[in-house]
């Protein structure tokens, strides 16, 4: 299984991006995939999750900001950032787990089992 980032950079304040994650290998019908993201000096949280029934799940600082969606025909994972702030300025990762992960286990990063190398995002005021 390999997962590759590809889509940050540096934005203002305001501004947008667009993540991918592609998958490969990846040949489970019921799962987990989500965002996560660590700033320097902090731990990595979770971001936003999404599951093989397209149930989506977001933290509070990007809920109505970030939107995750898959495209299954591409393999595909994304991360729509909108009205990005500094303060999402951090390492982006996608991860995977090979089971749908119950509520109470998709927030914690231990559960994924893939992960993708990540992709920068920098966000200036």
């Amino acid at each position: 299984v390999q997962l590759v980032e590809s889509g940050g950079g540096s934005v203002q304040a305001g501004g947008s991006l667009r993540l991918s994650c592609a998958v490969s290998g990846f040949t489970y019908n019921s799962y987990s995939m989500g965002w996560f993201r660590q700033a320097p000096g902090k731990e990595r949280e979770w971001v936003a999750i999404i599951d093989s029934d397209g149930t989506t799940t977001y933290a509070n600082s990007v809920e109505g900001r970030f939107a995750i969606s898959q495209d299954n025909g591409k393999n595909t994972l994304y991360l729509q950032l909108n009205s990005l702030k500094p303060e999402d300025t951090a390492t982006y990762y996608c991860a995977a787990a090979s089971v749908r992960l119950a509520w109470w286990a998709r927030l914690s990063s231990a559960r994924y089992n893939y992960w993708g190398q990540g992709t920068q995002v920098t966000v200036s005021s």
